[in-house]
């Protein structure tokens, strides 16, 4: 049987402010990501710790969760306090979200779990939304209040000469504030 080590210190709070960001954190974050984020942390607040690692100083140094310290830099916040290396660090920090996102969805199940998510947040509705495979996530008819109001919106398609131009259009958009969405035909 393989030994797993289990290398969680404690668990500690803190003002997110006073974590030290990783210098090798490769995660962008982008504007809709960001405001999808505000909506989640608004509707439930932090269901998940922060993962760091102690330095020699006694400071903290971020592993995960940059964009909820960032996000709420004055909240005390629970981190996960590891007992990792730079090396091993630097392991978790390239590894941790890829690996999550080699997950692959029952979609039936997935379905049926959107169904019964609600949200205020418009940011996290689109979140969800895409996560749905870009169905929107309507209610039952049933449900619907009569005469609903559907806003006019304006939308412009923009023709990239590969995915790195479409991949550059879309942070510069999204860094002035446009909520884009990517798509590939």
């Amino acid at each position: 049987m393989m030994q797993i080590r289990d290398r969680i210190v404690e668990l500690v709070r803190v003002p997110a402010g006073q974590l030290r960001p990783h210098p090798k954190n490769w995660r962008l974050h982008p504007a809709h990501q960001r405001e999808a984020l505000r909506g989640l942390l608004a509707e439930i607040g932090y269901a998940d710790a922060l993962l760091a690692r102690r330095l020699p100083d006694g400071s903290l140094e971020l592993i995960d969760g940059h964009l909820r310290a960032e996000l709420t830099p004055d909240m005390e916040v629970p981190v996960l306090v590891l007992d990792l290396d730079e090396q091993e660090a630097a392991k978790l920090l390239a590894l941790l979200d890829p690996l999550a996102g080699l997950a692959e969805p029952n979609e039936e199940v997935l379905q049926q779990l959107l169904a019964e998510v609600q949200t205020e947040h418009e940011a996290v509705r689109e979140v969800l939304e895409s996560i749905s495979g870009g169905l929107p996530l309507l209610p039952e008819a049933s449900e619907m209040p009569p005469d609903v109001p559907i806003p006019h919106t304006f939308q412009v398609v923009v023709e990239c000469k590969d995915e790195e131009d479409q991949r550059l259009l879309y942070e510069r958009l999204t860094q002035e504030g446009y909520r884009c969405r990517l798509l590939s035909l």
